[in-house]
Order: structure tokens, then sequence, then C-alpha cells
């Protein structure tokens, strides 16, 4: 039985209203366990109570406020003020946010110094005239790299992370100067490099233009449409390259996604798929970026395995810089709830 009951406002003598709390309950006066206010009701029936269930904790708030993310709605821009909240939870996450963006600029030092040991060398041979030693370089795996760097760039860009943007522009450009190096030595094919050139500067000044809103939105879908489409095809095409020749040297992966790639951002764009197509196709230029990264490790661990004796030429530094450089962003990442860094 429903029973709507409307209380009596309690009155003190006509004096000033006693001062109340402007943000609610006090945390004090609330009670750990729900209370029970039974109503005298037709029949005794021990449903016909109210039950007041206060806030558990701050940290069921918490979890209340910031749900998962699916994988699929990673690359949508996530508030991080989701729901009700207190002043001081408000004041905490907005510290949380500085710290976690502070760590992930501080990325950018290791993640520079990555490449910048292998720009100077370049920069001594060259000076020296010693460019068959630039042909050691391997430039084909670098534009692997620059495409992932170009494809998160577009993805941070859309959600406004600027210190992610850095990280990726910073990528971008240190690998075009190792090409440009590698162009001058003549170990990267001159129509490859101008390419090349094409792509990063354009990539470079649409995902800025895009962070600042200051370009169309046609410009925006070919370029997401390019990227996506290229990643996809680079992705399953270097998978297949890293166990040859256990396996037939073969171009058909790249072909096939390639194809696949064509058809599914054609379809999105027709309006021919569902609501979660159009997600999926949106989110492949980051994933494929992502499993790009991850991929480059891989391969060289099988390169390591079938030929031990190359592990002395790698450098120790260089992953210690890389592993400082992703522990650093990887607070943002969480806190962002994303699965892309």
């Amino acid at each position: 039985m429903l029973m709507a009951v409307k209380f009596p406002l309690a009155s003190n003598g006509g004096r000033t209203p006693l001062p109340r709390n402007p943000l609610g309950f006090f945390p004090a006066s609330i009670p750990s366990k729900p209370i029970s206010l039974s109503l005298p009701l037709n029949s005794p029936n021990p449903h016909n109570c109210f039950c007041l269930k206060p806030y558990s904790s701050r940290l069921t708030l918490l979890h209340r406020r910031l749900p998962p993310i699916a994988a699929l709605e990673s690359d949508v821009p996530q508030s991080h003020h989701q729901g009700s909240e207190t002043l001081s939870d408000s004041k905490r996450l907005e510290e949380w946010s500085s710290l976690t963006a502070k760590f992930s600029g501080a990325a950018n030092v290791p993640f520079m110094l990555l490449q910048l040991p292998q720009i100077i060398l370049n920069t001594r041979n060259l000076l020296a005239g010693n460019t068959t030693a630039l042909l050691a370089v391997p430039w084909l795996g670098m534009l692997t790299g620059l495409l992932g760097n170009l494809s998160l760039l577009s993805y941070f860009a859309k959600k406004r992370e600027k210190e992610a943007m850095v990280i990726q522009t910073l990528g971008s450009v240190t690998t075009f100067i190792v090409f440009a190096q590698l162009a001058i030595a003549g170990a990267m094919p001159l129509p490859y490099f101008l390419a090349t050139s094409a792509v990063v500067s354009s990539g470079l000044l649409i995902n800025f233009m895009n962070y600042f809103n200051v370009l169309p939105v046609q410009i925006l879908k070919f370029w997401e449409d390019f990227i996506t489409v290229g990643g996809f095809s680079v992705l399953p095409q270097v998978m297949w390259s890293t166990f040859v020749p256990f396996i037939p040297n073969s171009i058909l992966p790249g072909i096939t996604a390639l194809v696949a790639a064509l058809l599914a951002v054609a379809s999105a764009r027709a309006g021919k798929l569902p609501e979660e197509g159009v997600k999926f196709v949106g989110a492949l230029s980051g994933w494929t970026a992502t499993l790009l990264f991850m991929w480059m490790p891989v391969s060289q661990m099988w390169t390591n395995y079938l030929n031990p004796e190359n592990i002395k030429g790698l450098s120790a530094l260089t992953m210690f810089l890389a592993l400082i450089g992703n522990g650093l962003v990887l607070p943002r990442a969480l806190f962002i709830r994303d699965f892309m860094w």
C-alpha cells in the first residue's frame, strides 16, 4: 500500500531559523546503517516503512561518477566530472588531473632522448662523408612508427589531450629529421621521402587546426579515413613480415586489409553500418596505431630469438628511456580511463 506522508514543519518560537549546511548533511551526522521509519498503516505489513540509506562512502560516489568506458568508446571525449559530486571531490579530481598531466608532459624528455642519439650519429657521419653508415638505418620500420605517431596525434587531438599531442608531435618531427638525413645520404629513395614529407606536414597542420577548431569537417573526415585505411593496411603486413622466411613472403595480408578497410570506411560514410559498426570504424585508427607500437618489441624479441648475437647491438639505455616514458604517461591513462595510452 502506497501512502504519501507530509511532516509538519518544526517551529522554534518565531526565532531565526537554524543555519543549514549548503552542501547537504554533515557526514558526521549520517549513521552508517540504513534508517527504517515505520508508520501506522491499516495492515501490519513489515514492508510498509520508509528506508533511508545514506551514502556508504566517498569511494562509492567516485565509482558511481566515473563508470568504466567501453573499448569502442575509448575515442569519445569523456568528462572527468560525471554526475553529482561534492566540492572537495571536485577539487581532488582537479588536483589529480593537474598532477597526471604534469607526469605526461615530463614524458617528453625520455621520448626526445630516444631519437636524439641517432640524429647526432647521422649528422656526424654526413659531415665525415660516411654516407654508407646510414644504409644500416631501417627506414621502413621507422615509417611504420611514424604512421603510428600521426594516428595517435589525430586521436589525442580529438580528445584535447595536449601533453599526449606534444609527445606524438615530437615523435613525428624527430623521425622526419632522421628521414631527411637518410634522403641526403641516398639511403631513402627521394620519391618516398617527398611523399612522407607531404603526409607529415599535412598531418601536423590538420591536427593542430582541429585542436583549435579551425578545420573544416570534410577535411578532418578525409584525414581520419586516410589514417584508418593506412594503419589498418600496414598492421597485418608488418605482422606477417615478422615471421618471414618461416612463412612465404607475400603482400597478400596488406592487400586484403586494404580492401577491407576501404569497404568499411565507405560503408560507414554511406550510413550502411549500425551505430556500433560506425564506432568500430572510428576507433580503428587509434587501435591500429597502438597495436603497431605494441608489435615493435614483439618483432624485436622474435629477431633476438632467431639471432641471439644481435642482442649485443641493442642499447639498454634506449629501452630504459622507453620504459620511463611509458611509465610517466600511464597515470594519465588510468585517470582518464583511456585504453589507447
